[in-house]
């Protein structure tokens, strides 16, 4: 039995500037039993002395290591592949941590005997310090089981910071080598072999939004990269037999994720003839997750049920389906650019 109840991976490249506001955060976490391994990615400042400074003052915690560039996902894979504990999670070291964040994602996925635990987390202005929104607070102190009953998975957002993974059912998954979407593919992955999802409804992550990041800067090749992982995913459920079971939930996430997010993301690229690339992108699910338009999930009644956010993406699918996707595009933009309002789906 492993030492460390959590591992968690810190991907270090630069940020010399908010890496002591994460580390303190992690190395006070009120979870003892935990290991912090620091993957420093070639950072150019002075982040690799401070996570070596860290590593000597905190031996029995810090672990660091320095490997050449190669990108945030291999940041994290280097990590994941020397993880040692029961649970492994990750951080974004710009962002940082309370204090019981460890300590309660493991107790709820420990008292529960689940795979996966999830925490709320606030978004913040970088520029501004002003929380911009208070995400995945809404499921409260529950216990889900992954299955094709129950579209919540649909909504748990698809970064690997505000969760802890149980490592013996993600540690031979791997964070792929393309922009943007890493996280979306990963955590879908994960669902082949998670059964229970724990939530804890507090607030324990800070995540500051810097819009110099790539995840504002998407361009057609990206969206290419994301069809094809979409497709490698298909493959890995219909592997796991998992696909017939779960095929209206896979198929509407692929929609969500391309249709609401990545069309979004990639409008604001000028080269990018949006009618035709929204016109591509229906083609490409009617032929690849064609559930999508006759979703259970996606019917008027049952999303009203659900609220507000689900009956936004049941307007959303509408004008999927009606073939004026432009209108979702120019909406939403307006939204957020003009009155400064972000509908997360």
């Amino acid at each position: 039995m492993s030492q460390y109840k959590l591992s968690i991976i810190a991907a270090v490249y630069n940020l010399e500037d908010y890496l002591p506001r994460c580390l303190d955060a992690l190395v006070n976490q009120t979870l003892q039993e935990i290991e912090i391994l620091c993957v420093d990615d070639g950072s150019t400042d002075s982040a690799p002395q401070i996570i070596d400074e860290y590593a000597k003052k905190y031996p029995n915690k810090v672990k660091a290591f320095h490997k050449q560039n190669g990108g945030e996902f291999t940041t994290r894979n280097y990590g994941l592949e020397r993880a040692t504990g029961e649970y492994v999670t990750f951080v974004d070291t710009d962002d940082y941590v309370e204090l019981d964040w460890a300590e309660k994602l493991y107790n709820a996925a420990k008292e529960n005997d689940a795979d996966l635990a999830v925490c709320g987390f606030e978004r913040i202005d970088l520029d501004t310090g002003k929380v911009v929104s208070t995400n995945m607070t809404n499921f409260g102190n529950t216990v889900k089981t992954i299955n094709s009953k129950d579209d919540f998975m649909l909504f748990i957002n698809p970064a690997p910071w505000n969760k802890i993974y149980k490592l013996e059912k993600v540690k031979d998954l791997r964070f792929l080598n393309f922009r943007g979407f890493n996280d979306m593919i990963f955590l879908t992955s994960s669902y082949t072999k998670i059964e229970k999802v724990a939530f804890v409804p507090n607030v324990l992550y800070h995540y500051f939004l810097r819009y110099d990041s790539q995840i504002h800067s998407v361009n057609k090749q990206d969206v290419e990269n994301f069809k094809k992982y979409l497709l490698d995913l298909k493959s890995l459920y219909i592997k796991e037999k998992k696909y017939e079971e779960m095929k209206y939930i896979l198929d509407l996430m692929a929609f969500i994720h391309l249709g609401t997010s990545v069309m979004y993301r990639v409008s604001y690229d000028k080269n990018i003839n949006m009618k035709k690339m929204l016109k591509d992108t229906i083609k490409y699910l009617d032929e690849n997750f064609s559930t999508w338009r006759k979703s259970p999930y996606l019917k008027l009644g049952y999303s009203l049920k659900k609220g507000f956010t689900h009956t936004g993406l049941w307007g959303v699918s509408k004008l999927y389906k009606w073939n004026i996707p432009i209108v979702y595009i120019k909406l939403y933009r307006f939204m957020i650019d003009k009155l400064k309002i972000d509908i997360k789906f």
